[in-house]
């Protein structure tokens, strides 16, 4: 039988990166993964917490690239982690062992995130502007000079003059 995972979702805090005391790299996060359908009585969408564990190389590239918010892709396998306490009391708990974890965002949006507010909350970025403020319309860009673009609000290019043109003949080299 086959416990492989695949989880989408957004740390909750910072990695917990430690070493063990043969020197193995160690790194614990905790991922709010957001459920696919909203709560039959508040309407809202609710979110499960994931415990994913990553060792060596994966431990050190987690601790460095990812922080609090940032939207995670963990592959992995699930692993019960029992244990007894010093009063005698047996826990039960899973957890992920990742055997794989990437960037689930691009960098810009990664950027445009790190205000993020909560675990499956709307990012401060994306929220409406309250209805009493006014609509204040942009400035409009200087046309490039190399743009012909119609004036009717089309999209608005920036300086093309950094770019060089690789293909002069109109061949595709694949």
């Amino acid at each position: 039988m086959l416990n492989k995972v695949i989880l989408m979702g957004r740390l909750c805090a910072d990695p917990d990166f430690r070493q063990t005391t043969s020197g193995a790299s160690v790194c614990r996060i905790r991922v709010a993964v957001e459920r696919r359908f909203a709560n039959k009585q508040t309407g809202e969408r609710e979110a499960d917490f994931i415990n994913v564990v990553c060792w060596r190389q994966q431990a050190e590239f987690v601790s460095r690239y990812f922080h609090k918010g940032s939207m995670v892709i963990v592959e992995g396998s699930l692993r019960n982690s029992d244990y007894t306490d010093q009063n005698g009391v047996k826990h039960y708990s899973m957890e992920v062992q990742a055997d794989n974890v990437s960037f689930g965002e691009s960098k810009r949006a990664a950027q445009e995130n790190s205000g993020y507010q909560g675990a499956y909350q709307q990012p401060a970025y994306a929220q409406a502007a309250p209805a009493s403020a006014p609509a204040q319309p942009a400035a409009p860009a200087p046309a490039p000079a190399a743009a012909s673009a119609p004036s009717s609000g089309a999209l608005q290019l920036g300086d093309l003059g950094d770019f060089e043109e690789i293909l002069s003949d109109g061949e595709v080299p694949f």
